[in-house]
């Protein structure tokens, strides 16, 4: 089988190269390659790709995430999360081939305390959350084999990520101010690139599993219980730190303004995934633990 993934160089697009191998050669152009186009905003060059390659699989793992600037560069986050996700969609639909796509809890509007859903409305706060819902609209019109997982609070090893600034800014601060008032689960790309490979594997044997689904780890935290959690899993393996998980004060969302609006409920109801594949999705705690003690012996 050959799988078209785009978006191969970003965090959950590495992982899914080693993920995907095993189920067919996978082809991951890069934005400026110069036979291949990896470039989402270069919709006539996607279109050409996927028909010079004919996979029977697209993963799209690319997208405009500066949450921020998406307020300010709408257009851009426009052809990117929403046209892009189109003209694969329909090239993909043309030669009948299997589309994934990732999406974000950023399409709910952060009300209540319950889980989302995949049935619930949605309505998103800022302009990141209205592209990636467009994104989604377009795949669900535009191509009948589609899987769409919707995850949150995403993090790797490789780049930048959470963890890692609070673990700099504890070197340098005696004290560490982070918002308790969002929820969510912090969902590694290894798990995100894992559960991935087994869906497709098994959506491409079984059409009627086609559709939306969440994933993210299992558990739930705020980004200030988070930062304690990294800075106590740091503190035990023996990393000198100014700032301790005592020192880590909570704040409002309020106290913190950015010029997009955040949900503060990002909580995903995966049930639907885990009861459809058999799945399990360990708790958050786990990856987080294992990323910080991987980011301290690569120090």
């Amino acid at each position: 089988m050959k799988i078209l993934l785009l978006g191969g160089n970003g965090q959950v697009g590495w992982e899914l190269q080693r993920s995907l191998s095993p189920l067919g050669d996978v082809i991951a152009p890069l934005r400026d390659d110069l036979d291949l186009c990896g470039n989402l905003a270069d919709l006539a060059g996607l279109r050409t790709t996927v028909r010079k390659l004919a996979p029977q699989l697209v993963v799209n793992a690319a997208a405009y995430t500066a949450v921020d600037r998406a307020e300010a560069d709408r257009e851009t986050a426009q052809v990117i999360n929403g046209e892009a996700v189109a003209a694969l969609a329909q090239e993909a639909q043309a030669m009948g081939a299997w589309m994934v796509h990732f999406s974000t809890d950023y399409v709910f509007d952060g009300s209540g305390n319950r889980p989302w859903a995949e049935s619930d409305p949605p309505a998103p706060l800022n302009w990141y959350g209205a592209s990636k819902l467009e994104g989604e609209r377009r795949l669900q019109s535009c191509c009948t084999r589609h899987v769409l997982l919707r995850t949150s609070w995403v993090y790797a090893q490789r780049g930048n990520n959470f963890a890692r600034t609070m673990l700099r800014l504890a070197r340098e601060r005696d004290e560490l101010k982070v918002v308790a008032d969002q929820f969510g689960a912090p969902t590694g790309a290894e798990l995100i690139a894992d559960v991935t490979a087994h869906v497709a594997r098994a959506a491409m044997q079984d059409p009627a599993l086609a559709g939306t689904y969440h994933l993210s780890a299992g558990g739930e935290t705020s980004w200030h219980g988070y930062a304690r959690h990294v800075l106590e899993v740091a503190g035990h393996a023996g990393a000198t730190l100014r700032a301790g998980a005592d020192q880590v004060r909570a704040i409002t969302t309020a106290d913190y303004p950015t010029p997009a609006r955040r949900p503060l409920n990002s909580r995903l109801d995966c049930s639907r995934l885990k009861q459809t594949f058999g799945l399990h999705l360990p708790d958050w705690r786990a990856g987080v633990t294992r990323m910080i003690h991987e980011t301290l012996s690569d120090a």
